[in-house]
């Protein structure tokens, strides 16, 4: 029962945030132009066919996983 009354506030918290959240502001505009650099490289490489399967990522980052 503890475990389930746990489990409701935390999704209550959860609609309380999202309900919080300004749904028009673009956050594009609030990041680092290193960051959207580098959001841009990735869309290009995935463009140009430079991507890693899901199984070499994980195996890559299997210690932060």
């Amino acid at each position: 029962m503890k475990i389930e009354l746990n489990l409701q506030n935390k999704k209550l918290e959860l609609i309380q945030w999202l309900s919080s959240t300004e749904e028009s502001k673009d956050w594009w505009n609030s990041i680092a132009e290193s960051e959207k650099e580098a959001i841009e490289c990735g869309i290009q490489d995935a463009n140009d066919g430079k991507l890693n399967p899901h199984s070499k990522a994980r195996k890559i980052y299997e210690k932060w996983l």
